[in-house]
């Protein structure tokens, strides 16, 4: 529930969420600004109209682009250029990134009606809110939840959530049968602390009923100043009614890898996302591991909401042979491609179990399949939320950026993660009071289960 700087030379940044997690370098943010100021009049009315077009030609113009590594296409950013002068445009070839059959003039019709009909003249002279609006409306439009426009208020807040520091309730939110749901509460945050739980339906944030929020919006209303209290209507699982939950919001900090020696030579490790520091301290936790000459390891990626892929890569190799493939990634068309493991390997002959639950999800789900398919890992626990598709989060100029979905996620044995989830092998539920109680059932399975297999 590693920092890598994104330059303008349109380096390809891929996540999956939850989520890659790299810094996005400022784009200049006057440009449509200075579009929109640039002509008055019936100028003013030409450029909204090349907006318009912008966002719904060279969108479709996006798509055909998707799977490219390039970080922004660049007949894109060309079109996006030409917006300094309208009749451009259309200058060269109007009808390249035309769709069949498209009537325009419909939208740019209710533009009109808006500016000559609504009763707020105020509100209508906000224009590029106005086209930010469109655009997510468009994307919106392709029912997938984990594609999203950002615009630059929005994209600095995503860039700041990527460091793992942020101020709110530490919990991931993602949508489940379409109701916006807990994917994970982060262990120690404030969300935990309060009672919210991994499968938490929300219903309603503060008094606003969350059915027609997208993630965003709901996580924008959730966010706020340290020590103000947030109140969500939660339906736990299994529950009949709901029950309110009040939240006071806090900096969220999260230190992504821990470890402690059990007895019995077993090995804990928690990781609790696949975040910007989480190579450099699972490092860390292998010199550990290997200080103490542990004969088995747990590796718990329970109520974690996932992160960085490659990080996710590196953590899977230190477990398994270098060109072991560790996932496939299946794009649009059916084409696939195999990720392998690359140098490390320091773990691969301890004995490994895996614990996952519903809030395990994306580079989570990644590492116990491949963990259970190239080393036939037991995973304990209950199923995995099932969040199994890749976003490319793509810079747009005046800062705003589009995270949209390219492809879809396959284990190693080709099984598909996305609205899936992975099943454990063995199934451990845990209850209400054996939450309420820190009764963690699934971890002594865990124990027992590495003891058998280090005694083998």
């Amino acid at each position: 529930m590693i920092k890598n700087n994104i330059e303008n030379t349109k380096k390809d940044i891929i996540t999956e969420e939850g989520e890659i997690r790299n810094n996005i370098n400022h784009l200049q943010d006057n440009t449509i600004s200075q579009k929109t100021s640039y002509l008055k009049g019936f100028g003013q009315h030409l450029i909204a109209i090349a907006i318009l077009v912008f966002v719904f030609y060279g969108g479709v113009a996006w798509g055909k682009h998707l799977t490219k590594p390039a970080i922004a296409d660049s007949s894109v950013a060309d079109f996006v250029q030409r917006l300094s002068n309208p009749k451009d445009i259309f200058a060269s070839d109007p009808e390249a990134n035309k769709p069949d059959k498209l009537d325009f003039n419909i939208f740019w019709d209710v533009w009109k009606k808006v500016n000559n009909n609504y009763v707020s003249q105020d509100a209508t002279k906000d224009t590029k809110k106005r086209v930010y609006g469109a655009i997510k409306g468009m994307v919106a439009s392709l029912g997938d939840p984990y594609s999203v426009f950002f615009d630059p208020d929005e994209t600095k807040d995503f860039t700041t959530e990527l460091d793992g520091k942020f101020t709110g309730i530490g919990a991931e939110l993602g949508v489940r049968d379409g109701i916006l749901t807990v994917i994970a509460p982060i262990e120690g945050m404030p969300a935990e602390k309060a009672g919210l739980l991994a499968g938490d339906k929300v219903i309603k944030v503060n008094d606003e009923l969350t059915n027609d929020m997208t993630i965003e919006d709901a996580v924008k209303k959730i966010r706020g100043e340290k020590g103000t209290e947030v109140t969500l209507t939660v339906l736990h699982k299994n529950a009949k009614e709901t029950s309110e939950i009040k939240i006071i919001r806090d900096e969220i900090d999260i230190k992504s890898v821990t470890y402690e020696k059990k007895e019995g030579d077993v090995g804990y490790i928690r990781i609790k996302g696949f975040m910007d520091d989480t190579d450099e301290e699972f490092d860390k936790v292998v010199s550990q591991v290997l200080a103490d000459k542990v004969k088995g390891l747990i590796v718990d990626v329970r109520s974690n909401p996932g992160g960085n892929l490659q990080t996710a890569i590196n953590i899977i190799s230190k477990f398994v042979p270098k060109g072991e493939v560790i996932l496939w990634e299946r794009d649009r068309k059916g084409n696939e491609k195999d990720y392998r493991a690359v140098d490390g390997q320091e773990l691969k002959n301890l004995p490994v179990v895996v614990l996952i639950d519903g809030g395990s999800a994306s580079a989570s789900e990644i590492l116990a399949g491949a963990l259970r398919d190239d080393r036939h890992s037991p995973l304990i626990g209950t199923k995995s939320f099932g969040k199994g598709s890749v976003q490319s989060l793509e810079p747009i100029r005046g800062g705003s950026s589009l995270k949209v979905t390219i492809a879809k996620w396959l284990t190693p044995s080709k099984q598909s993660i996305h609205e899936v989830g992975i099943e454990p092998t063995i199934k451990v539920e845990l209850s209400l009071d054996d939450i309420k109680n820190k009764n963690d059932k699934q971890l002594k399975r865990a124990v027992e289960e590495i003891k058998k297999q280090i005694k083998e």
